[in-house]
């Protein structure tokens, strides 16, 4: 009785105070809680930039949220709840699925006799929320409440439920999470080929080794045919009328931290660059409940209105697409980006992000940026992997996406329709390299992924066993997505089509077999030695020169590319250390094999790599400064 008689005289004040449909911002100058030309200011940005004018004064602080939920309640004539002073009541909590809660900002709050208390954050679009009320009540009253108090009663009562969906929502035959377990079909092949690799080890093992060579020696072909394809396909990388529309999207950054207390701060400021109205901007800052080193260097930092922490429960699995399926539920924006912790985004980037999705059609679904580093003087190793970044975000995917194959995405600066994204699953959570599988499974669906010359600059891993254990992630999760989707070949083929299904195997299978049979390259280095590889029994008198002349050949098609690439990069100060990428992809074949263990041990296993290791080469550094690809 006593909590109803303060819910009604709440109302009985708010109903005295102002009569309804008032102008919030006038309701606002009325009170005293904000002077007329901030008022005017704040009118102004939401007619510029098409947000509501209560989240544009909260996003610009140009009032704080209490004011203006004060405000709406005034204009609404409705009451206000808080979260501490008036629990919600969770045998309510079945009403509405904690997803629809999040996507309309409503929470079933309490009932007053045979009343239903819609708690809402957005009372412009109540009359919607309504009608999605599971038991159809007839009578419901509409109470506002702070967004943040609505989001943190569904984390509490419904975390760890969303936390088991997360996991699970791509559809079984899409995703990984069953290769842990041994089918008797996988046992009968995984022994067959075991069996018969060893049968033919100790009965004929020159027929072994030179098979091992050939297949080597053909994937090399393949890669170098597809290398200079995507050299002459990537010439240029149009930027497409990269003006926003006059209605800017609303876009939410999903930005998973994890362990990440070296690099948080520096983060939030490079964020902070981004061009963009804050009253459509969304920044979800994505921590790990059990990750008190990242949430320790946070809590000392004031962040503004637009950004927000979202803290995932405890699972089975702690990895990156898992924590993007869970926030994905708390975020606003009909645009949705990734970012990684040490990324460094170019300012104008979601203008330009926007104005692409603006004119595209509905098909393209999706929009990957480019990556480079801003430390890649550190050492030697940086100086490689930024060669290699050069040449695949700048040569390779340009051009395979051109040549109409379907392209692996990178893990940051990738940007989705929130529709699209949502039909195919979101991210398989059990995936390592959750980015690539979901650039192949948006294909699948018939959706299109395009390249935009928007640059972001990150941290090089420029430590030598760092380096390889990251790479043994990507590679592992190359595998990983290969074998999910080739389960079924002909639904493969199906859904892709004969050209996209051989882009595929061209991609995924090159990268994966590349450094797991470079061994077998390698030891054509003894025959300037004389030894004769076994192979040379199948060969003409010449094959040998030939091979060697191909190998030759190969190598030149990739000082080409490598080249090129860094020559539509920030730095042709590397040209010079092209011709030492030889002695660095060999590091691949270490983490290839450690990959191909780790697939049969521990698939799921997420080696993390620390940042914040290396800073910025120079001031600015970070700052992208970008030519034309």
């Amino acid at each position: 009785m006593n909590r109803q008689s303060s819910v009604f005289e709440t109302s009985r004040l708010a109903q005295s105070a102002s009569p309804r449909g008032r102008p919030l911002g006038a309701v606002l100058v009325q009170t005293g809680k904000l002077p007329p030309s901030d008022a005017i200011d704040a009118l102004a940005e939401s007619h510029r930039c098409g947000a509501e004018l209560a989240h544009v004064m909260v996003a610009e602080e140009i009032a704080s949220p209490e004011a203006v939920l004060e405000a709406q309640a005034l204009k609404y004539g409705a009451i206000r709840l808080d979260r501490h002073a008036h629990p919600p009541d969770p045998e309510l909590a079945g009403l509405l699925a904690p997803e629809t809660c999040l996507r309309h900002a409503v929470l079933p709050w309490m009932r007053l006799g045979d009343t239903l208390v819609l708690a809402t954050a957005r009372p412009e679009a109540f009359a919607a929320a309504t009608a999605l009320l599971a038991d159809g009540s007839k009578k419901v009253a509409m109470a506002l409440a702070l967004e943040a108090d609505i989001h943190a009663e569904i984390a509490s009562r419904h975390g760890d439920e969303m936390a088991r969906r997360a996991e699970m929502q791509v559809p079984a035959d899409e995703s990984c999470r069953d290769l842990n377990r041994m089918s008797p079909l996988r046992a009968l092949f995984a022994g067959g080929f075991a069996t018969t690799c060893l049968a033919l080890i100790i009965l004929n093992p020159g027929l072994f080794f030179s098979l091992g060579i050939a297949a080597a020696v053909l994937t090399l072909c393949l890669a170098q045919v597809m290398k200079v394809a995507a050299l002459a396909a990537s010439r240029t990388l149009p930027d497409r009328d990269p003006s926003p529309p006059k209605a800017l999207p609303a876009i939410s950054l999903l930005v998973p931290l994890f362990r990440e207390e070296n690099i948080a701060r520096d983060l939030l400021q490079r964020l902070k660059r981004l061009d963009y109205p804050r009253a459509r901007l969304d920044v979800l800052l994505i921590l790990e409940a059990s990750d008190d080193r990242t949430r320790e260097a946070l809590a000392g930092v004031r962040l503004p209105p637009w950004m927000r922490v979202i803290e995932v429960p405890d699972g089975p699995v702690t990895t990156k697409p898992r924590a993007l399926n869970y926030a994905l539920r708390f975020s606003r924006g009909e645009i949705v980006g990734i970012y990684d912790a040490e990324d460094a985004p170019a300012a104008d980037q979601l203008r330009r992000v926007a104005g692409r999705f603006g004119r595209a059609p509905p098909a393209v679904a999706c929009l990957q940026g480019i990556l480079d580093f801003y430390n890649p003087k550190a050492n030697w190793l940086s100086r490689c992997f930024t060669i290699e970044y050069a040449t695949w975000f700048r040569v390779l995917l340009p051009g395979l996406a051109r040549l109409g194959f379907a392209v692996p995405l990178g893990g940051t600066t990738v940007f989705f329709r929130r529709a699209a994204l949502e039909q195919v699953g979101g991210w398989d959570a059990h995936n390592v390299t959750e980015d690539a599988d979901l650039g192949i499974r948006l294909a699948r669906h018939g959706y299109v992924t395009e390249l935009l010359p928007i640059v972001t600059r990150e941290e090089a891993n420029n430590r030598l066993w760092p380096w390889i254990r990251q790479r043994s992630r990507w590679l592992k999760g190359y595998m990983i997505t290969w074998m999910v989707h080739m389960r079924s070949p002909s639904r493969l083929l199906r859904e892709l089509g004969w050209w996209k299904t051989l882009g595929f195997q061209l991609i995924f299978l090159t990268a994966i077999l590349q450094f797991l049979l470079a061994p077998a390259l390698w030891s054509f280095w003894l025959v300037l030695a004389g030894w004769q590889p076994p192979i040379a029994a199948w060969l003409p008198p010449e094959g040998l020169s030939v091979l060697l002349w191909g190998f030759l050949g190969a190598e030149a098609i990739s000082l080409l590319v490598g080249i090129a690439a860094v020559s539509r990069s920030p730095h042709v100060g590397l040209l010079p250390w092209v011709p030492t990428l030889f002695l660095y992809f060999p590091l691949g074949a270490v983490a290839a094999y450690k990959a191909a263990w780790e697939l049969l041990t521990r698939p799921f296993f997420w080696d993390k790599t620390t940042h914040g290791k290396s800073a910025p080469d120079h001031a600015g550094a970070d700052i992208p400064e970008e030519k034309t690809p």
